[in-house]
């Protein structure tokens, strides 16, 4: 689903390097350090930034020069970047017709999506109404209504406190489930929230140092790494 064949970059004099594989479906956590490339990773997915050599490969086809719109990929970032002149269900519209112009099959379409994520009848409410997880959900719906096969999350939930994150993080698994989609997130926290996921990278300077099931961090053969990570909770 997701291939990064030798793909370099370089910002300034900071070198990066990703050469891995995801399966279809799968769940991956992406951890390390800050300023350690790991938005960067998403980021070239994307297609926001492009490589400086080296391929990447979507769905079975190359998509190293594909703009971002053309690409199996949704986006969400840290911040919702949701437009607060606009109603939610014109927020999650964008996604669907940038126009705003809804046909009556289209808005039942944000209706059920709506309903996907908790927010039944939130149609005409603003985001300055709603509380922080109730814009993310708003935002992750945005997302999942353009149907696209890979979902990149880049800290979504990290402005959350820990039951909201943990029931944001409960929502995602089973949006993932039923969309079949493939995941990949960047987290500053390594918690029992690592069991929603199938396989965590560690990224460091650049280069993936770390990249095996979550539950092998706390092994002692990766106890330099679980050092690196300092800060985070193990």
């Amino acid at each position: 689903m997701i291939t990064l064949n030798h793909i370099n970059y370089h910002y300034d004099n900071f070198k990066m390097f990703f050469n891995f594989g995801i399966a279809a479906k799968e769940r991956v956590v992406i951890v390390g350090p800050s300023g350690a490339g790991k938005s960067s990773l998403l980021s070239l997915i994307a297609g926001f930034i492009s490589p400086d050599s080296g391929k990447i490969i979507l769905d079975n086809q190359d998509m190293t020069n594909v703009t971002p719109g053309k690409r199996p990929v949704s986006m969400l970032f840290q911040h919702n970047n949701l437009f607060d002149h606009l109603t939610v269900q014109d927020n999650i519209a964008l996604g669907l017709k940038p126009s705003l112009k809804l046909n009556i099959s289209q808005m039942q379409i944000i209706d059920d999506i709506l309903a996907k994520v908790g927010l039944t009848g939130f149609n005409q409410r603003y985001p300055e109404q709603l509380s922080g997880g109730q814009r993310q959900r708003v935002a992750l719906a945005r997302c999942l209504i353009q149907h696209r096969p890979i979902l990149l999350l880049d800290e979504p939930f990290s402005a959350l406190d820990q039951s909201l994150r943990f029931e944001m993080l409960e929502l995602v698994n089973q949006i993932c489930e039923e969309f079949e989609l493939t995941l990949m997130m960047v987290s500053h926290y390594l918690d029992e929230s690592l069991h929603y996921f199938s396989r965590c990278l560690v990224v460091d300077e650049g280069q993936i140092i770390f990249n095996d099931l979550p539950k092998k961090l706390t092994c002692s053969e990766h106890q330099p790494i679980a050092q690196l990570l300092g800060l985070m909770s193990i």
